[in-house]
C-alpha cells in the first residue's frame, strides 16, 4: 500500500500507555472467549452490558513511551483514517448529505469509551455513543499471527470496516437495527447483526475503490490482502477453529465467503447504494 507521504488525519486520539479511570473486571476471560465473534465491528454496547464493568481506580496515569515500530504503525493508521475522511466526505456530498468525521482512539490494554470500558481482547470497535473508533495496535499482531491475515492493506481494511459502522450510524442504519433487535428473538437479532456487519464490509470495499481512484494507494496484492482478512474472520472459520464445529444461528458477522464477497462487491461497484444487505435473499 502506497501510504507514505500521504495526508495524516487530525482526528486521532493517542491514549497509548494511559491508564483509564475504570478497570473492567470479571469479564476479561469472557471477552477473550467471545472476541473471535466480535472482531471487526461488534456492537460494543451490547457486549459491555453483558460483561459489566467495575471501577477500580480513579488515577489517570501518564502516557508511556512508545517504540518506533509502533509509532510508524500509528502514522499508518492516521493516513488510512485521512483517506476514509476524504472518500466519505466526497461520497456524502454526492448524495446531498454532510459527513461528520469520526475520531479514532489508539489505546493500550484497556480504554474507557462512551459505550463503557473495553479491553484489547475485544478487538477494534466503533462506539456510536461518542462516534469514535477504538483500536489497540497490538491487534495487528493478532491479525497476522493468529488469524493468518498479514499485510498493510489487511490492516487498512480493519479501519475501513469500523468506519463503515460510522457511515451506518450517520445514515441512521445502526439505530434502526439496534431497535429492531430488541423486538425479535436472539437468532433473529443475530441475523440482523450479520446483515449489519456484511454491509460494513461492503462499505470498506467502497472506500477501497474510491481511495484507489483518488490517491492510487493500492499496490499489487493489496486487494487480496483485504479479502483474505475478511475471510479470515468469518464466523464459520473462527468457530471451526475455536470449538471444532459451527453454529450458524449464533453467527453475528457472516461466513468467510460472505464477508469476502461483500467486500469485493463494494470494491467493484464503488457505489454506496448497492450495499443493501437488509433486502436481499442472498447474503
Amino acid at each position: 500500500m502506497r501510504w507514505r507521504g500521504e495526508r495524516r488525519s487530525d482526528n486521532v486520539e493517542d491514549r497509548r500507555g494511559v491508564r483509564p479511570a475504570g478497570l473492567a473486571i470479571g469479564g476479561l476471560g469472557g471477552i477473550a472467549l467471545i472476541v473471535i465473534a466480535l472482531l471487526m465491528g461488534a456492537d460494543p454496547m451490547q457486549l459491555l452490558q453483558q460483561v459489566g464493568t467495575t471501577s477500580m481506580s480513579s488515577d489517570q496515569g501518564g502516557q508511556a513511551a512508545t517504540n518506533p515500530e509502533e509509532d510508524k504503525l500509528a502514522e499508518f493508521v492516521s493516513v488510512v483514517l485521512a483517506s476514509t475522511e476524504d472518500v466519505w466526505v466526497d461520497q456524502f456530498q454526492r448524495e446531498g448529505m454532510a459527513y461528520q468525521v469520526p475520531k479514532l482512539v489508539l489505546f493500550t490494554g484497556q480504554v474507557q469509551s462512551a459505550c463503557g470500558m473495553a479491553g484489547s481482547a475485544t478487538g477494534p470497535f466503533y462506539c456510536p455513543a461518542d462516534q469514535k473508533v477504538y483500536i489497540d495496535l497490538q491487534f495487528y499482531q493478532d491479525l497476522q499471527n493468529r488469524f493468518g491475515a498479514p499485510g498493510d492493506f489487511a490492516q487498512a481494511y480493519v479501519i475501513a470496516h469500523e468506519i463503515g459502522h460510522h457511515v451506518q450510524n450517520q445514515l441512521g442504519i445502526l439505530e434502526k437495527v439496534h431497535e429492531a433487535q430488541q423486538r425479535v428473538s436472539k437468532e433473529q437479532a443475530n441475523q440482523l447483526s450479520v446483515r449489519l456487519e456484511l454491509q460494513a464490509d461492503f462499505l470498506a470495499g467502497v472506500w477501497a475503490h474510491h481511495t484507489q481512484k483518488m490517491r492510487g494507494m493500492l499496490e499489487s496484492g493489496d486487494l487480496e490482502e483485504a479479502i483474505n482478512a475478511a475471510a479470515a474472520i468469518g464466523d464459520d472459520r473462527l468457530q471451526q477453529a475455536g470449538q471444532g464445529y459451527v453454529v450458524p444461528d449464533s453467527f453475528t458477522h457472516g461466513t468467510s465467503e460472505q464477508r469476502a464477497r461483500w467486500f469485493r462487491l463494494g470494491y467493484e461497484t464503488g457505489d454506496m447504494n448497492r450495499g443493501d444487505t437488509f433486502n436481499t435473499n442472498r447474503l
